[in-house]
């Protein structure tokens, strides 16, 4: 199973909130917030697919470093972006930003806010790999006080594409298949969970 590890910056998160699950998908985003000191300028923009642990990953660095940790920035007042931008220059405070696309790829007005905002480091989460893939659907199960056996949980992430809203929406349909058959996640509930979201049988998603 994929390491549940406190990241160096850890802290007492909410329930649904005590575990990071690194992986070859987000490593390389952990490990630069983690030497933020080391930062060319006190920002970096965090980018990932919605679902993927990226704004718990932003509240636990800003929470740890007394940085600032902004969401879903490409659609903030750009304003407050370049304010912010600033601010943690001044205050050597770093500025966490994160976003579906990198800077380049955003509608932006202020040429001073554009500026500044290409010359910060830009770090990635990619979709799940194969071992996250595993370990989160395990996860969300057991979040929703279902178990499932090994042999099941690789058979569902077998034959749904990989992205953390298939993961997202194959936990769903195996809670509500589970608690219409009043019975724990077998592979025949996986199968009808599967077959809700257009998925036969004999799909086998290739490595």
């Amino acid at each position: 199973m994929t390491d549940q590890i406190a990241l160096p910056f850890a802290w007492p998160a909410e329930e649904d909130e005590r575990d990071f699950i690194i992986s070859d998908a987000n490593e390389a985003a952990v490990r630069h917030l983690e030497h933020w000191s080391l930062w060319p300028v006190m920002a970096t923009i965090l980018t990932g697919p919605r679902k993927s642990g990226r704004s718990l990953l932003g509240r636990i660095f800003a929470a740890k470093t007394g940085g600032r940790f902004i969401d879903e920035a490409e659609d903030q007042d750009e304003e407050r972006l370049f304010h912010a931008w600033n601010a943690a220059q001044a205050d050597r405070k770093p500025l966490l930003l994160a976003a579906d696309l990198p800077p380049a790829k955003w509608r932006i007005r202020l040429p001073d806010l554009r500026s500044r905002l290409l010359a910060s480091p830009i770090v990635a989460i990619e979709e799940p790999d194969e071992k996250l893939m595993g370990a989160l659907i395990e996860k969300l199960i057991q979040a929703r006080g279902l178990a499932a056996r090994p042999e099941v949980v690789r058979y569902v992430q077998l034959r749904i594409e990989r992205s953390y809203i298939a993961i997202g929406r194959i936990v769903d349909a195996l809670d509500e298949a589970a608690l219409a058959r009043r019975r724990p996640i077998t592979l025949a509930v996986a199968r009808e969970a599967l077959a809700t979201m257009g998925v036969t049988e004999d799909t086998y998603r290739l490595l």
